[in-house]
């Protein structure tokens, strides 16, 4: 399929992990790909794989958590490239921090919140001034089951950041549909990359991990390309008439009415 030719795609955290492959579907679909990151090792890497699609992949160091690097690099995009069709706010995560509620700090909470919720409000800000111009845009905020049901392996922050972002996503649907712009949440549950491996690993053991794949009702746990497809789509004009929503990916881990 090339849903995406002649589209410009920005994806926030995307050097690696789920962000990368969100960034490689959308290419590989026709979209220009513009990726930010700030892990440079991340960013050599993804450099190297996206040498392969011939150029459809651009990759800037940004630092998210720093306002005036967010706005100095919407600028230069779209000064490079005129638009900016698509926004996947990828940048998240539990940043380890304790499971158990009581051992939480104040600087815990600061921190994952600020990752999770802050640093996508920024982004989204800076993008959303283009989109209006343009009469168009798809906004794709990454959530997670844990925002909905809660989790079994991340705290209450990121249960909370996560929550957040689905009551953002409501909010920018309703204020900027006029605008031809949609804004929806995909929610994945434990999607095995590197670093979901990594801590299931820390905090679950093998029989108790074991156990919750025997609870999916499709009896495996998701990967990247099951995320990425999901996005795809809502990021697509196939879902011009879809807004405001929360596509949970998780295998029928956990359903809803």
């Amino acid at each position: 399929m090339r849903r995406f030719d002649q589209r410009v795609a920005l994806v926030t955290a995307a050097a690696s992990g789920l962000g990368k492959g969100v960034a490689l579907r959308l290419a590989a679909e026709g979209a220009h790909s513009i990726i930010w990151d700030r892990d440079e090792a991340a960013i050599g890497a993804a450099r190297d794989e996206a040498r392969a699609l011939g150029g459809r992949i651009e990759i800037h160091a940004v630092d998210m958590m720093d306002r005036a690097q967010i706005e100095a690099a919407v600028a230069a995009l779209v000064e490079r490239h005129g638009r900016i069709d698509v926004l996947v706010n990828n940048i998240g995560g539990s940043l380890h921090t304790p499971f158990h509620l009581l051992e939480l700090s104040d600087g815990d909470w600061e921190r994952v919140m600020a990752v999770n919720v802050m640093a996508c409000v920024r982004v989204t800000r800076a993008v959303l001034p283009h989109m209006q111009r343009a009469g168009y845009g798809r906004i794709v905020n990454m959530g997670s089951k844990a925002g909905r049901y809660g989790s079994l392996f991340t705290g209450a922050n990121y249960v909370a950041a996560k929550g957040a972002m689905q009551a953002f996503t409501l909010q920018i649907a309703h204020e900027f549909g006029p605008f031809g712009i949609t804004c929806n949440t995909v929610a994945p549950g434990a999607i095995l990359t590197p670093r979901v491996e990594r801590l299931l690993n820390e905090r679950q053991s093998p029989a108790e991990r074991a156990r919750i794949v025997a609870s999916i009702p499709v009896r495996r746990q998701g990967t990247v390309d099951d995320v990425a497809a999901a996005i795809a789509y809502l990021a697509s004009e196939e879902a011009g008439f879809v807004t405001g929503a929360t596509l949970d990916v998780n295998g029928g881990q956990a359903m809803s009415i």
